[in-house]
């Protein structure tokens, strides 16, 4: 079976940093070492908890990309 594997994405050039995602999703989002908000590699992500970060992201730079 296969399936769709969404990922999430930050656009960089409209993230204001403001770490919303990494405290509402720390399992997915983290701040890397150029001091940008990252995305963790997985296999499958957890679609609620990035929803939710998606949501609260007072940018709405973050989004799902197959």
């Amino acid at each position: 079976m296969s399936r769709n594997r969404k990922r999430p994405a930050v656009d960089h050039g409209e993230c204001n940093l403001c770490e919303g995602c990494i405290t509402v999703c720390p399992s997915v989002f983290f701040m890397n070492e150029l001091g940008f908000v990252d995305v963790v590699n997985m296999e499958e992500y957890p679609e609620a908890e990035v929803d939710e970060a998606i949501m609260m992201c007072p940018e709405d730079c973050i989004s799902w990309e197959e």
